[in-house]
């Protein structure tokens, strides 16, 4: 019987949540390891027990975890994120110079075909490969000559945070950086160009056709059409048919075109999710309701879906990471919260119910379908 695991990071531990396809009584397995930040945590598509998690703390700094049992067990693995060459410095806050510093890992991409290839994207923004199941990493330091110098953080930190991969071509790779943009490379990360034309940022960036400096927040792609990108940036909603060569608004009638995490539907290209929260200082839902806005027709026209979420007084946020998706026939969107709550829809966004409630706040939301 098909089934679905659902990989929730939090501030204070992993949980990993189970169900079958009804998805309706849910058993909640965790914490794994537990007071630790864990920013992400991510399944193989090539093999559904490999899990690797991204494990952080302000005492004992960063490591990355692997199991190769569902989550049942876990063993640390390669550690060493150590930047090609001499990293050189970036923009910081007050517009001086400053130099390159490794954080911690915001992201993991298990590869698509191979179990043991796994891309992290770390804070400071870098991108990197680990071609042995996490034993070692090597920087793909080529992403940094494109006009770092001028990359600067966001308010979270300056992160690549995200990773999407082409499943027709593997040297295809599009990534996301707080406050730097979107960038593609199509030779596997040899070389790279920044996809930031149509993106319009006027209050960070006064020139218009600023190449970087974006504050991009999530790039979604549905295999069927790798061309076709959707974005959810600081502000504004974008779409771009062309791989990113160019972007177009499409945030429509929103209540708010600000927000972190955009989705695609398993089985329909053009049927895309956001959050709105109401701005950038204030990262709560409008009107202090709980809404998921999905789009059928690729974004513009939007349609709020509220049954079984908090429609009053409800002042949670959902992060970049937290919205997703299963592949089973009927899709399944999963949401977390800075609340603790995990949300879960059966019918492609329909009807919600809360999985489980009073976690820590969710860092990251992945689904794993299972056969």
């Amino acid at each position: 019987m098909s089934g679905v695991r659902v990989l929730v990071g939090t501030r204070k531990g992993a949980f990993i949540l189970t169900s079958d396809e009804g998805r309706k009584e849910w058993t909640v397995n965790g914490p794994h390891f537990a007071g630790w930040e864990l920013f992400h945590v991510a399944g193989s598509p090539v093999d559904p027990n490999r899990l690797y998690a991204a494990q952080s703390g302000g005492w004992f700094g960063q490591l990355i975890q692997r199991s190769d049992d569902g989550g049942q067990s876990w063993q640390p693995v390669g550690n060493e994120f150590a930047y090609a060459g001499v990293p050189g410095t970036h923009q910081w806050y007050d517009g001086t110079q400053h130099p390159w510093e490794f954080k911690r890992v915001w992201h993991l991409a298990p590869s698509l075909t191979d179990p043991d290839t796994i891309y992290a994207g770390v804070e400071d923004a870098a991108l990197f490969k680990s071609s042995d199941g996490g034993q070692s990493w090597q920087e793909l330091a080529n992403l940094r000559s494109v006009k770092s110098h001028l990359w600067q953080p966001g308010a979270g930190g300056m992160c690549l945070h995200t990773i999407v991969q082409d499943p027709n071509n593997p040297e295809r790779l599009f990534i996301a950086i707080s406050a730097a943009g979107a960038f593609r490379t199509d030779d596997g990360g040899q070389s790279w160009q920044p996809i930031n034309r149509g993106l319009k940022s006027q209050f960070e960036l006064p020139d218009p056709d600023a190449d970087v400096g974006h504050c991009v927040h999530s790039i979604a792609m549905h295999p069927a059409q790798p061309d076709v990108l959707f974005m959810q940036k600081h502000w504004d909603v974008m779409r771009s048919d062309d791989a990113g060569a160019l972007w177009h608004e499409v945030s429509g009638n929103l209540p708010s075109d600000f927000g972190f995490p955009i989705a695609v539907h398993a089985h329909e290209p053009e049927t895309i999710y956001v959050v709105p929260i109401k701005s950038d200082s204030e990262h709560f839902p409008p009107d202090g309701k709980l809404r998921v806005y999905r789009s059928r027709t690729g974004g513009n026209e939007w349609e709020a879906l509220t049954d079984g979420l908090p429609q009053s007084d409800c002042y949670v946020n959902v992060l970049r990471n937290a919205l997703a998706v299963d592949a089973l026939d009927s899709c399944g969107v999963y949401l977390g919260t800075t609340g603790g709550q995990v949300y879960a829809s059966a019918d492609a966004g329909d009807t919600w119910m809360p999985i489980v409630r009073d976690l820590p706040a969710v860092l990251s939301v992945e689904v794993q379908t299972l056969a």
